[in-house]
C-alpha cells in the first residue's frame, strides 16, 4: 500500500480525472473526495469506488492521514481550496488555472511560504503529453541547440451543450488567457529554460458567440525572456469536423534545428496522438512518442516525501500563472471585461 494518501475537493472540470490518474499511476492511494454536485459525484464515484464521498471538505482537511489535496473546482474557487489545504498541512496539486486574480496569487505565495507546503499545478498539456515530455528530453540533449523561439497553439472545441453556466462567466473561469493559455505560458518558460518572462502584448475577443457575452473565444500573446521570444494563441474555434477536441501544436525553434509537436492529431493522416517532428542538419524525422514515460506523478510524490522541487520548480509554477494573469489584464484593458 502506498505511503501517500490523497483526496479531491472540487471536481467541476474533467481534468480531475487526469489528476487522480496521474497520482494513482505513481502509486498514491486515492481515499476521499468532496463534491456538492450529485450528478458529477455519481459519475466520479463510479470511476473511483475506492474513494469515499464526504459531505464536508473538513473531513478531508482535518484528516491527518491525507497528505495531498487535488482540485479541479470552478477556477475562481480553486485558490480558496488550495489555501485551506495548505493551512491544514496538505500539499496541493491543482488543475490550471491555479487562480484567477493577482490577489489570489499573492495570497497563495504568502501561505505556501508560511506553511512550507507544496503548491503545484498539473499543466496537462505539458506533463501529461508524451510528445511534450520527449521534446524536453531532446532539447536537454542538445538536439536543436539553444532555444530561441516557441509558438504554442491551443485550439479547443466549445461543445456548448456540455458546458455549465460558470464556463461563460468571466469572473468564474478567469478569461481565456488566464485559463487555457496558462498551459502555453508554462511551456514557454520550460522550453526557454527560464523561471520568468515578460508579456509584450496580448489581446482577447469574442468573435463568434455574441449570445455568450462573458465568453472570450480567442486570445493571443507575445512573450519574451532575455534569450527567447514566443507567440501564444488559444481559441474555441475547433471545427466540428476535427475528430478530437483540438489540434494542439507547439513549434520550438533552436539554433541548430526545430521541433514541431502535433499533440492530439496529425491532420496529415498518421494515426494516433503524440507526433513529434525533428528537423536538424541530418534531415527530417517523425518520432512516435506514444510510449514515452511521464515522470511528473512520481516526481511530485517524491517531492512530497523529500520536500524537494523536482516535478516543477515552485517559482516557475507561480510565474507561469503570473504571465497568464498579466496577459489577461493587458488584453482586457479598455474592454467591457475590464469593468
Amino acid at each position: 500500500m502506498s505511503d501517500i494518501k490523497f483526496a479531491a475537493i472540487g471536481i467541476n472540470h474533467a481534468h480531475i480525472y487526469g489528476q487522480v490518474d496521474c497520482l494513482k499511476r505513481a502509486g498514491a492511494q486515492f481515499v476521499a473526495f468532496h463534491a456538492p454536485e450529485d450528478d458529477l459525484a455519481k459519475t466520479f464515484g463510479e470511476k473511483y469506488p475506492e474513494a469515499r464521498r464526504v459531505a464536508d471538505p473538513a473531513a478531508i482537511l482535518e484528516d491527518a492521514s491525507i497528505q495531498v489535496v487535488v482540485t479541479a473546482a470552478i477556477p475562481g474557487d480553486r485558490a480558496d481550496i488550495c489555501l485551506a489545504a495548505m493551512r491544514h498541512g496538505k500539499d496541493v496539486l491543482t488543475d490550471k488555472p491555479g487562480m484567477t486574480t493577482f490577489a489570489q496569487l499573492d495570497e497563495i505565495q504568502r501561505v505556501q511560504k508560511e506553511t512550507g507546503r507544496i503548491f503545484s499545478v498539473l499543466y496537462s498539456e505539458h506533463f501529461e503529453v508524451p510528445a511534450a515530455v520527449e521534446a524536453g528530453n531532446l532539447i536537454a540533449s542538445g538536439a536543436i541547440g539553444q532555444v530561441v523561439n516557441t509558438v504554442g497553439l491551443g485550439p479547443h472545441s466549445l461543445r456548448l451543450n456540455n458546458r455549465p453556466d460558470w464556463f461563460f462567466t468571466r469572473k468564474r473561469y478567469g478569461g481565456i488567457l488566464c485559463d487555457i493559455a496558462s498551459h502555453q505560458f508554462e511551456q514557454f518558460l520550460f522550453f526557454s529554460g527560464a523561471m520568468d518572462g515578460e508579456v509584450v502584448s496580448a489581446s482577447v475577443a469574442n468573435r463568434g458567440h455574441a449570445d455568450k457575452p462573458g465568453l472570450q473565444d480567442v486570445g493571443d500573446a507575445h512573450v519574451r525572456t532575455a534569450n527567447t521570444s514566443g507567440y501564444i494563441r488559444v481559441d474555441w474555434f475547433t471545427p466540428e469536423g476535427l475528430p478530437t477536441w483540438g489540434d494542439g501544436r507547439l513549434t520550438i525553434l533552436g539554433t541548430e534545428g526545430y521541433i514541431e509537436l502535433r499533440k492530439y492529431i496529425d491532420i496529415a493522416g498518421r494515426p494516433g496522438e503524440n507526433h513529434l517532428f525533428l528537423v536538424d542538419k541530418k534531415g527530417v524525422q517523425h518520432i512516435d512518442c506514444s510510449n514515452v514515460d511521464l515522470p511528473f506523478g512520481r516526481q511530485f510524490l517524491d517531492d512530497v516525501r523529500n520536500r524537494t522541487e523536482t516535478a516543477m520548480p515552485q517559482q516557475r509554477c507561480y510565474n507561469a500563472m503570473k504571465l497568464a494573469l498579466t496577459a489577461q489584464q493587458m488584453a482586457e484593458t479598455g474592454t467591457e471585461w475590464a469593468q
